[in-house]
């Protein structure tokens, strides 16, 4: 894992300008690296070479020989001002289990296995045990999906960033054999769609949730919420659920089409991507029970049920799509991994529908 805080020349005890003076502080950034590498350690795969320090990652792709055609997946994303709420909170080492998710959960969606991850942590300044926190995060998330975390990169950018502002992103890389790819070709009228729980918001909508909830009716982050039945905090910054294994483990076991993972512009929009010409995704809300989060962001801010519908997972996070004989596998198979998952729709013709996905009913 490298990171931006180069080896200068050292201070000849003049009063000229420094790297120090101007705001970055190189040994807070040694110290950092230090303190993540216990973590970046748990992370490692047999295929990772070298460790923490150099220039790149290594992974050892003759790992992949016996693959006959290996394609190799991508992602990258961040983690939105979800990173509002941790800075707040005084509470760094969860965000990066968001980030993983959002990164790998998107990677095995087509059928990939998560390889390996590189961050990027821009920090106001370093204070070194911060900057471990959320690389821990990191870590802990990349041994949930699998992955070994091979690299990454901490800057500081004084004078853009206050001293306690930061951001993460990631980059992620997974590999799937041609003929085991999911997706829209796959699908076929009469397939089913099972939907799989979030754990909450997510990571997604925030800046919906803060305007309505922080901004707008003032709630406090440390205010217990009585339907919530925590801190409006800590339900707030509830990890992404990491389904990467969870999916992989069912592609194993049954007949899978395609999975769609429920981010930014919500269930109908997400599920539409990999929904073919010509037909139509029916997904009834009749079926589950939004958590209460959803319901206090809907009516404390007035918020239309279509608006939150197109910001937020609204209690699914992943969903699958099997032939209609796997179903009853598919759903044992996640419950033995304790994967909360249930039947939600159905895959018609269009029937003068556009072709994407539509939700029909009311939430139970």
């Amino acid at each position: 894992m490298s990171t931006a805080f180069d080896r200068s020349t050292p201070s000849t005890g003049t009063s000229g300008a420094s790297y120090a003076a101007a705001g970055v502080d190189i040994e807070a950034g040694d110290r950092a690296v230090e303190l993540m590498k216990e973590w970046v350690k748990k992370t490692q795969r047999p295929e990772v070479l070298g460790g923490l320090g150099g220039f790149a990652g290594l992974f050892d792709v003759s790992a992949l020989k016996h693959y006959e055609r290996p394609l190799l997946a991508s992602a990258t994303d961040g983690v939105g001002t979800k990173v509002d709420i941790a800075r707040r909170m005084g509470v760094y080492d969860t965000i990066g289990h968001d980030l993983v998710a959002m990164v790998m959960d998107d990677i095995v969606v087509c059928g990939a296995e998560p390889l390996f991850m590189t961050d990027y942590i821009c920090v106001g300044k370093v204070h070194p045990e911060r900057v471990a926190a959320i690389v821990k995060g990191i870590a802990e998330g990349c041994v949930l999906a699998g992955c070994a975390l091979v690299g990454g990169e901490t800057a500081e950018h004084p004078g853009l960033l206050g001293p306690d502002d930061f951001d993460v992103a990631g980059a992620g890389t997974g590999v799937v054999e041609a003929d085991r790819l999911l997706g829209a070709d796959r699908i076929r009228k009469g397939d089913v769609v099972i939907a799989m729980a979030a754990s909450g918001l997510h990571s997604n909508g925030y800046s919906l949730v803060r305007h309505v909830l922080l901004d707008r009716a003032k709630l406090g982050l440390d205010q217990q919420v009585e339907e919530l039945g925590r801190t409006l905090g800590e339900e707030l910054l509830e990890p992404t659920k990491i389904y990467s294994l969870d999916c992989l483990a069912l592609t194993r076991t049954a007949e899978v089409h395609a999975f769609s993972h429920i981010t930014g512009g919500g269930l109908a929009a997400n599920l539409a991507r990999v929904i073919p010409d010509g037909l139509h995704a029916v997904v009834d809300r009749t079926t589950w029970t939004p958590a209460p989060i959803f319901d206090l962001v809907g009516k404390t801010g007035d918020v239309e049920r279509l608006e939150l519908e197109k910001t937020l997972n609204m209690g699914v996070g992943m969903i699958a799509i099997v032939p209609e004989q796997s179903v009853d596998v598919a759903l044992a198979a996640l419950a033995d991994r304790g994967v909360e998952a249930w039947v939600a729709g159905e895959i018609t013709d269009r029937d003068g529908h556009e072709t994407g996905a539509a939700l029909v009913g009311d939430y139970a």
